[in-house]
């Protein structure tokens, strides 16, 4: 048997247990840190998570409301999608901007890269600020439910600190953008 070592944890074994286009679920059985046996279920994502903060001249942003089926609910987010594993984020960041909210930029900047659940999924990701903006031509897919908000950016801000954005990757860069415009100043 080969042991896999991650740290102070030892894989044993490793079985898919479902899969489809865009996840992987998979049942470890593991020796924890304090030596005790155990189980680990791991979500292996196969894209990506991109965002966009895209920032107008006058301050102003765009916000997504999105059914999320998981959570049977629609919830407020930035502009974001899935980054398949051979595409580029920046060149996924833009293609999400557009099909989502029908805006092109001519000028984008890396905010963040963020691990979204990093207790049971290996989703990584980046949000990205994107300003001079452009008219695009929305195009949304098929699972889809989306209505688009042009709104102030302290606004989107404020939303996410008072609990009205829940989406972990909106958060964060919504957080991250406001405290750096903070130390600017």
């Amino acid at each position: 048997m080969t042991v896999k070592r991650i740290g102070n944890w030892q894989c044993l074994s490793q079985e898919t247990r479902y899969e489809n286009p865009w996840i992987e679920v998979s049942h470890q059985t593991v020796i924890t840190p304090g030596g005790g046996t155990g189980i680990y279920g791991v979500v292996h994502f196969k894209n990506r998570a991109v965002g966009v903060i895209p920032i107008d001249d006058g301050g102003n942003t765009w916000l997504v409301r999105q059914t999320r089926y998981p959570l049977e609910q629609a919830t407020w987010e930035i502009p974001e999608g899935g980054a398949p594993l051979d595409e580029d984020m920046l060149e996924a960041a833009k293609r999400e901007l557009e099909e989502e909210v029908g805006l092109r930029a001519s000028d984008w900047q890396e905010l963040l890269e963020i691990h979204t659940s990093n207790s049971v999924t290996d989703e990584y990701g980046k949000v990205f600020v994107a300003t001079n903006l452009s008219p695009g031509r929305q195009q949304l897919e098929e699972c889809e439910d989306i209505e688009v908000y042009k709104l102030p950016l302290q606004q989107a801000i404020e939303m996410a600190m008072d609990g009205r954005i829940t989406d972990s990757l909106s958060i964060a860069g919504l957080l991250k953008l406001a405290v750096l415009q903070q130390h600017s100043r």
